[in-house]
């Protein structure tokens, strides 16, 4: 970045954290804050080292503070380490600030299970409070709120002083939301309806009023894709019928205490839904029982989506078929003008207006009914498409059908066009455009760009082992030795701790278990780690480096070691990437690729399924040694596709690839790597 540049971002920018800007940083934040003026999205292929959560909230917050509406600015993330940068990011803000501006207020919360001390497991409510005097806890709870907003928290600080008052930091978070000007949370508070509906309206926030920032944005589409799937089997219908029969009872309550409340249409619909349903129950049991038989234990079959809507066609048929039936709780017969709607719709209507009584309404659980009217509007809707498919799997007691909704944008791009803005960023938001189309963002108000890492070539080259492959076909021994013996040869050319990154848990176990490499001590990630396990890593290797000891960190694709967490201070010299973590064959991932074929052309259904998500998957444990301007690493990549055309398109184009053919020349690249590139201290 030119001087002037500088000299510019120091007057004209804020709500900058930082005394220097980084380079690239200024351009981000005047394209942030052009595209939030028009209320529009930009998309941030923003590498690490750029500092792109401090441009993303510099930007939003000036563009906030202009406006007369003063939008809520909602920072959504997946990982709780991302919490603790926001907090600090904001710290330093208003640690900056002059005279002429107040202190930036933000609210840091999380799941209520990780901040209610006590939770009765029965009745799902909260005990925090049973120790303090009911009298004194207004004042106590006033207390709290005045301690998260006078001062940025993070979230475990705000749980700590809540408890030492006898207090729910879980509640008090909520309620102080609406004072706020940055509220930290998961995506769910956005994107998953359910917890949308629930959390956001009760904490004061409007999306219309909202500028959203979207912190590691190419995780977003899986995220939606997960909120939308729902499982059915002959339980949740039975379930739903018994939910069913409740609801109808309390209509009949309401219609009995007060005639002009009761809803005479409304009774007969649930009446006929809850005999539905129990005949569907009956066809459920055998229709499961068929797919049984056509797979093996380890198998998944997709389902058949005409044929699934047929079982809901035929126990709606069977009933309309009888005259008179008798109802829940009075005899009516089925009349003429039920029998002219849509079975399906009417069904779905009936079940999404089910109600069933919860102890806590925000933290409820979806009823089963509800789980069922979704799948029937999703068959509706794209039930002849291929956006939906339905996959039954036999494991379990009874099997499961999952339907998978395979177009987020049917939910991301609505909910985008309804805010005020918004900042999609990541390392690894590459390439922009495709997240554009997979988001369904407005076109004419989407703006794209592709940061140019501030880390030239020789502070973090790429090394590519022509010589390995993890290749279905070509795994054996020899190829695991010939892997390991690149490993070694890095871990001798280089006096910094390592991380390895494979596929998959086995893989990693087949490769890098039980073997022994000199000069260094192995930790390896194991699926059953929790967040403290993850926060002990860094300190862990800190100390490790301090006492001159050296680490081979072994960890998988994908998992806690790979994404989202901070190894800060240089703490890691090297990044060895074995193989390319491909999404295994499966009847989900070919619906995926038909549907992207259909939507996005075939040209694109192999990039947007398969080679694009696997190579943002390596560069996302790529960035994991480089935290900043000061640092510098090693990258190897131990799978000779990876300077395959199909694979290296989906690069950023100015990585350039250096090569290596035996674990020889790595070591002697890994030498003249380290002995000529120091950490900046």
């Amino acid at each position: 970045m030119a001087g002037n540049d500088t000299d510019i971002a120091s007057s004209d920018f804020p709500f900058l954290a930082h005394d220097e800007p980084r380079p690239g940083q200024i351009d981000m934040i005047r394209e942030c804050r052009s595209s939030l003026q028009n209320k529009g999205h930009h998309l941030a292929a923003a590498p690490t080292g750029i500092g792109k959560t401090a441009a993303s909230i510099a930007a939003a917050l000036e563009v906030a503070m202009n406006s007369s509406t003063k939008p809520h600015i909602l920072f959504l993330t997946g990982r709780q380490s991302q919490h603790k940068i926001v907090i600090d990011t904001v710290r330093k803000i208003n640690s900056r600030l002059g005279s002429n501006h107040r202190d930036i207020k933000v609210v840091d919360i999380i799941g209520r299970e990780s901040m209610c001390e006590v939770v009765d497991i029965q009745t799902g409510r909260c005990l925090c409070e049973q120790g303090s005097s009911e009298s004194a806890r207004p004042r106590l709870r006033e207390d709290i709120r005045d301690f998260i907003l006078n001062s940025p928290r993070h979230v475990f600080e705000t749980v700590e002083k809540a408890k030492t008052f006898g207090i729910c930091a879980w509640q008090t978070c909520r309620s102080a939301v609406k004072d706020c000007d940055i509220l930290v949370c998961d995506y769910n508070h956005v994107f998953a309806e359910q917890v949308r509906e629930n959390s956001l309206p009760s904490m004061g926030i409007s999306l219309q009023n909202t500028i959203l920032i979207v912190d590691e944005a190419h995780n977003l589409p899986d995220r939606i894709r997960m909120s939308m799937e729902r499982v059915i089997t002959p339980i949740i219908v039975r379930n739903a019928a018994m939910e069913l029969e409740e609801f109808m009872g309390n209509l009949e309550d309401i219609a009995m205490k007060n005639p002009a409340n009761g809803s005479p249409q409304l009774i007969d619909d649930v009446s006929w839904s809850f005999e539905v349903i129990k005949l569907f129950r009956h066809k459920m049991g055998d229709y499961f029982k068929s797919l049984h038989e056509k797979v093996n234990d380890d198998e998944d079959l997709l389902v058949n989506i005409e044929q699934f809507t047929e079982l809901i066609h035929a126990a709606c048929n069977e009933y309309d078929g009888v005259s008179g039936q008798m109802r829940i709780g009075k005899d009516t017969d089925y009349t003429s003008h039920q029998m002219t709607r849509n079975p399906l719709e009417k069904l779905y209507n009936t079940l999404s207006q089910v109600t069933v009584e919860v102890e806590d309404e925000e933290d409820a659980s979806e009823p089963d009914a509800h789980r069922i009217a979704y799948i029937i509007e999703s068959i509706m809707r794209f039930g002849k498409t291929t956006a939906l498919c339905m996959v039954f799997s036999p494991k379990g007691k009874e099997g499961k059908i999952t339907t998978h909704l395979l177009d987020p944008g049917v939910l991301s791009g609505p909910l985008f066009s309804k805010t005020a803005g918004s900042i999609l960023m990541s390392g690894t938001l590459y390439p922009p455009s495709m997240y554009a189309d997979i988001l369904a963002l407005p076109s004419n108000l989407t703006t794209k760009t592709s940061y140019v890492s501030p880390f030239a070539g020789e502070r973090r080259p790429v090394l590519v082992a022509r010589d390995v492959t993890t290749k279905y076909n070509q795994r054996s021994m020899a190829m695991w030795e010939k892997m390991r013996g690149h490993i070694q040869a890095l871990i001798d050319g280089s006096d910094d701790h390592v991380a390895v990154f494979c596929p998959s848990y086995k893989l990693m176990e087949e490769i890098l278990g039980g073997v022994y490499f000199a000069g260094v001590t192995k930790i390896t990630e194991s699926r059953d780690w929790v967040k403290d396990d993850i926060d002990r890593v860094v300190a862990r290797l800190k100390n490790e480096r301090r006492i001159g000891n050296r680490v081979l960190l072994c960890g998988v694709f994908g998992a806690r070691l790979s994404e989202g967490i901070d190894y800060d201070d240089g703490v890691l010299g090297s990044v060895v990437c074995i193989g390319i973590p491909n999404p295994p064959p499966s009847v989900l991932s070919d619906s995926l690729k038909e549907y992207i074929s259909d939507k996005f052309g075939k040209q694109n259904a192999w990039r947007y399924t398969v080679t694009q998500p696997a190579i943002n998957a390596i560069l996302q444990a790529m960035g994991r040694p480089i935290r900043s301007v000061e640092d510098r690493a090693l990258i190897l990549l131990l799978d000779n596709r990876n300077d395959n055309r199909t694979y290296r398109d989906c690069y950023p184009s100015a990585m350039k690839m250096n090569s290596s053919n035996e674990p020889n020349s790595t070591k002697a690249f890994a030498s003249r790597f380290f002995r000529r590139v120091r950490r900046i201290s």
